[in-house]
């Protein structure tokens, strides 16, 4: 084993035994051998879009599989055992499909060498001992490695939200493309320019994926509005719904409508609470607890059923009692959780078993009461930009920092609450993500009824956030965007934050502070690049870095 895709990788090196996640070894490889065969299927879907005939059969179980192996979403072997297998299936159809398309084009048959991900074939009864070969130390140069695995992991995040907009009807052949280009890059011995050149095309494709993925959301439940959001709790049993995935909360929402049920979000699915399309429902009652690394003890106290359905799951530990009433739904998947099936194509999925597990259960234990204020989409802010302008020329908000990214376990990231609770009091805090988490329910106050945290939403509404520093761009009149007075103090976790990342990188974005820890996947050569290309910079201590954003830096 050897995984380092996330910021808690074992002394910031890489995890060799067990993941700090608590991914196992046998989990781990299974992941590094699907993205092995995706590689693979890769290979013939860009030859085929060579020769003019691109095939589009393969694009939904590309990005499902991505996401997938994203950090915390998908502990059940078999599960991978059986995309694997799909997976090698799919490499042959698309090889075939090659082979013919290639004889009638130019009369001949394919010679060509070709890559070990293209060529392989396997068993169940092989998988265990190939996927020693394929991890991530295949690639013997450092650097080749780092570039090659911050495109993947990259690519990862954006798979995640390539499929949300997919489940909602968005999709576009130019994202699904770029997964085939991607991954098939990593098969060939590509120069330091090409593969920094792929790596900013993810960084593009980024940009173009959330700003789908936003039209998918406000096209289907409405523009996010500022909200109160009840975090305190009822007296019916409730069912805690987690994640990102808002197609499946419509449908829990409208299938528990009327069975005395109520429905809290949790984490990542707390956004949710400002889309016009859920507020009609009286049953959706708020938010239950905090950050997803506080589940093992919030979802104990919850008392009823849980439905994760996206990334992040934490494994459960010894003294922990709802596995009953752990339901898992997508991509996401736990051994002897019970799973809820995919909607059939036209229809709804089924969370019949869910209600019925909720009917058995005590409400929900109160941890907390009062409210927190969120919904500071785009178009929710833009349409504040007149006051917010005007609270820029006079003063009154002499910089904006923005604390978005994710949330994690590790004590130091208690430097994002102590930056919140220390920036003086005529900044703005831009969030979105869980990141959030570590300063949302402090009492910032506002300047002239401007809230001092500004909460877009989902991690994927980072997008909101450029199209905000955009707009200011516009109105200020400003060449650049990095002339604006805002500063960015991004936390990261995972793969769906080196998506935003790069998405930031693409756009122009320099003098990124990133925390709390540098990624182990960046070698010291390409960390060089992005410092010199970027400036992007480690935390350092809050007094420190407080200072530097205030004068620009």
């Amino acid at each position: 084993m050897f995984c380092f895709q996330c910021q808690e990788t074992a002394k910031n090196k890489g995890c060799t035994i067990k993941g700090v996640c608590g991914k196992p070894e046998e989990t781990a490889n299974l992941q590094d051998l699907l993205i092995f065969v995706l590689k693979g299927i890769s290979v013939y879907g860009e030859k085929l879009k060579e020769l003019g005939a691109a095939d589009r059969s393969n694009d939904d179980f590309v990005a499902q599989s991505l996401f997938a192996t994203i950090t915390n979403a998908n502990w059940d072997d078999a599960r991978f055992e059986a995309m694997v297998m799909d997976g090698l299936a799919r490499k042959d159809q698309i090889r075939s499909k090659f082979l013919a398309a290639y004889k009638e084009k130019n009369n001949q048959d394919f010679h060509d060498a070709l890559p070990e991900a293209a060529t392989w074939t396997g068993d169940l009864s092989d998988f265990a001992e190939k996927a020693k070969t394929v991890g991530v130390l295949a690639t013997e140069n450092e650097d080749v490695r780092s570039l090659r695995e911050l495109l993947i992991i990259g690519l990862k995040g954006v798979a995640a939200y390539a499929d949300h907009a997919a489940i909602l009807g968005c999709q576009k052949d130019e994202i699904n493309d770029f997964f085939m280009e991607a991954l098939a890059s990593t098969t060939r011995d590509l120069g330091v320019d090409e593969m920094i050149a792929m790596v900013m095309k993810a960084g593009e494709t980024s940009v173009n994926t959330m700003a789908l993925l936003d039209q998918a959301n406000t096209t289907a439940y409405g523009n996010p509005e500022i909200t109160e959001v009840n975090i305190g709790v009822g007296k019916n049993p409730g069912i805690l719904i987690t994640g990102h995935d808002l197609k499946d909360m419509e449908e829990l929402l409208k299938q528990t409508e009327g069975t005395g049920i109520d429905v809290y979000t949790h984490g990542e699915m707390l956004p949710a609470n400002y889309y016009p399309a859920f507020k009609k429902y009286d049953h959706f009652v708020g938010n239950y607890g905090g950050s997803w690394w506080k589940q093992n003890t919030e979802f104990e106290s919850f008392n009823g059923p849980i439905l994760l359905t996206t990334n992040c799951l934490v494994p459960l530990k010894k003294t922990n009692t709802y596995l009953d009433r752990l339901f898992t739904t997508g991509v996401v998947g736990y051994e002897n959780a019970v799973h809820i099936a995919d909607r059939p194509e036209g229809g709804t999925k089924d969370f019949s078993a869910l209600i019925e597990k909720a009917k058995t259960c005590a409400p929900p234990v109160e941890i907390e009461t009062g409210t927190i204020v969120g919904g500071f989409a785009h178009n929710q802010v833009l349409a504040l930009a007149d006051k917010v302008v005007d609270a820029v020329k006079s003063g009154a908000i002499k910089r904006f920092v923005v604390m978005a990214g994710c949330d994690g376990r590790q004590k130091d990231r208690n430097y994002y609450t102590q930056v919140a609770e220390n920036l003086p009091k005529d900044t703005v805090i831009l969030t979105a993500g869980c990141a959030k988490y570590r300063y949302n329910k402090l009492n910032l106050g506002d300047i002239g009824g401007i809230p001092r945290v500004l909460d877009a939403g989902q991690c994927n509404d980072s997008y909101s956030l450029a199209v905000i520093a955009l707009k200011l761009k516009e109105v200020f009149g400003l060449d650049d965007i990095n002339d604006l007075p805002i500063s960015y103090d991004i936390a990261w976790y995972e793969q769906k934050a080196v998506a935003v990342l790069l998405a930031l990188l693409f756009l122009g974005v320099k003098g990124i502070r990133l925390g709390p820890t540098l990624p182990a996947f960046l070698s010291p050569a390409v960390v060089k690049v992005l410092v010199e290309k970027f400036n992007i910079k480690p935390i350092g201590t809050v007094e420190e870095d407080i200072a530097a954003m205030m004068s620009g830096n």
